[in-house]
Parts: C-alpha cells; sequence; structure tokens
C-alpha cells in the first residue's frame, strides 16, 4: 500500500505540473499583441535602419491568417496525393507474438511498431489582407489538423518477422495514418516573428519558457479549451494526492 500511494502521489504531481503549464499557455495567450501584418513589416523596417542590417528583429506575438502554399509550390501528401501545405504520415506494423510463460505454456501477445514515419520539411505562409508572414513548424505538428488517411490492410496470411520483428512474430497487417494542411485554413500562431531569413517569419521562441501554438482553432476557443483542462488537471490532481497521501500514511503504520 505504501508503494502505491507513493505512485499516486506522483501521478499527483503530474497532474499539477500539467495545470501549471496549461495555465501558462492562456496567461500567455491573453498577454501576448496581436500586431496587423503591416505594423510588423514597419517594425522590422525601423529594426534594420538602426541595426545597419536585418536579423536583429525580434517580437513574441501572435499570428492569425490563411494558409498558404510556401515558394515551393503546393505539396501531395505522399500516401492519399491529397493537395496541401504541409503533410505527416505514419505507418505502424501490428503483429502477434508467440511466447512460453513462467509456468511453460505458450501465450499470445500483440505488439505495433512504428516502421515509417515522416513529416514535410516545409513551412508556409499565413496570409491576411494581401501581406503574409511565414510559419516554421520546427516538427511541431498544427493542432487540430485534418486526417485523410486511416486504413488497416492485412497482411498476406503467411506470417513473417517484418521490420525489427523475432523469428516466430507474425504481422498481421499495416495501419496507414495521414494528416494534412490544406491551403485557405485560417490558423492561429503564438510564437516568435523574426528577420534573420530576410522576410518575417514565425516560429518557436529562443525562450523555452515561452509557448509556441500552431493551432486551426480560434484563440477563444484555445482559451476556453485549456481552461477547462486545468480545472480537471487540478481537480484530479487534488484526488490523486490525497488518495496518495491516505495510503501511504497506512502503508507505513502497517
Amino acid at each position: 500500500m505504501l508503494w502505491i500511494g507513493i505512485v499516486l502521489l506522483l501521478a499527483g504531481g503530474g497532474c499539477f505540473w500539467a495545470a501549471v503549464h496549461t495555465q501558462r499557455r492562456v496567461h500567455a495567450m491573453m498577454a501576448a499583441e496581436t500586431p496587423p501584418v503591416p505594423e510588423l513589416l514597419e517594425r522590422a523596417r525601423i529594426s534594420t535602419e538602426l541595426n545597419g542590417g536585418p536579423g536583429r528583429f525580434r517580437l513574441v506575438c501572435e499570428v492569425v491568417g490563411e494558409t498558404a502554399p510556401a515558394p515551393v509550390g503546393i505539396l501531395r501528401s505522399e500516401l492519399a496525393g491529397v493537395e496541401c501545405v504541409w503533410h505527416a504520415h505514419r505507418v505502424e506494423r501490428r503483429y502477434e507474438r508467440r511466447e512460453r510463460d513462467d509456468e511453460g505454456r505458450m501465450r499470445t501477445s500483440t505488439h505495433t511498431e512504428t516502421v515509417s514515419e515522416r513529416t514535410s520539411p516545409h513551412g508556409w505562409p499565413l496570409v491576411r489582407d494581401g501581406h503574409h508572414v511565414g510559419v516554421d513548424p520546427g516538427g511541431q505538428r498544427p493542432e487540430p489538423v485534418e486526417q485523410v488517411l486511416d486504413r488497416f490492410d492485412p497482411a498476406d496470411g503467411q506470417g513473417s518477422t517484418g521490420a525489427g520483428g523475432q523469428r516466430g512474430d507474425r504481422t498481421v497487417g499495416y495501419r496507414h495514418q495521414e494528416w494534412v494542411l490544406r491551403p485557405g485554413v485560417r490558423m492561429y500562431v503564438l510564437g516568435e516573428v523574426d528577420d534573420r531569413d530576410g522576410p518575417l517569419v514565425i516560429r518557436r521562441p529562443q525562450d523555452p519558457k515561452q509557448p509556441f501554438v500552431l493551432s486551426t482553432r480560434s484563440e477563444a476557443e484555445l482559451t476556453a479549451a485549456d481552461r477547462t483542462s486545468q480545472r480537471w488537471w487540478a481537480r484530479g490532481g487534488a484526488g490523486l494526492v490525497l488518495l496518495g497521501l491516505g495510503l501511504a500514511v497506512a502503508g507505513a503504520v502497517s
């Protein structure tokens, strides 16, 4: 009982950490300014004049606009072939493994492993009122994002070890999933705008304490959802801590 109590206390601490992290994100969204793109361009121009060249302008802020293709052009997702400005896919292998347990009986267990996972390397612009700011996702996935493929292909029944499998594993099949961000989707981004590449780009802030938000939901929707999550995390943490304390004390005195 003592160890169960300690585990619950740790889980409660994790819930409190999640509540604090979510609350910080809400405060960051409420505190960040949302300057029009022409104002950002003017601030960057003034910074260039004052510093004798570009590369010194930085501003943590929000940018809202519609997604558009990058200079490389419209992309096509690799599995479904959907036109988009960003895409990601994952292929998972599901397999069965027969093993002998401690009592000598054969057991069959089902496992999953990722055999392929890829995200498009390019960012995309956000366009508003005829002006644009580039978005560098830095490997982060926009949320929520449209899923265009979720297909399970059964194996041919021959049974194989597959990628990384052990001898005797039987491949059940492969699950293919793909997500895309289409052009013309309204997005909210909270990050740091800079001119280090010349044109203005918003990306993950250099300060690790500052959140980086890429979302197809509005700021109001994000704030409402985060406040609800923060309350649940806090309540769950309090409940786990109280239960953990009770079990820990009971285990210590028994």
